[in-house]
């Protein structure tokens, strides 16, 4: 019997020293958010009117055209090459 009292006097500490452990957790100040990022503008190939294209410095409008055989391309936006970094010429 005294066995018993002592596994119970055992667990019942065990579950006060772990509500203590939680009640201090719960004290703790959550970290504070960053602030929300800028909505990012859309790719160039997916604008599909031409004002929204020709707005924007990075993108260029491709009207449309017909090939030899008769297709017809449609008009669409795409992004204009990257400005690659010119280097200097080597010196001798």
């Amino acid at each position: 019997m005294s066995n018993v009292k002592t596994g119970l006097g055992i667990t019942a500490a065990a579950a006060v020293l772990a509500l203590f452990a939680f009640g201090a957790e719960a004290q703790q100040k959550a970290p504070e958010k960053a602030a929300p990022k800028a909505a990012a503008q859309p790719k160039c190939n997916s604008i599909k009117e031409e004002a929204g294209c020709t707005g924007r410095t990075d993108c260029s409008w491709v009207g449309e055209s017909k090939d030899a055989k008769g297709k017809t391309r449609k008009a669409y936006c795409r992004s204009k090459p990257k400005q690659s970094a010119k280097k200097e010429p080597a010196k001798k």
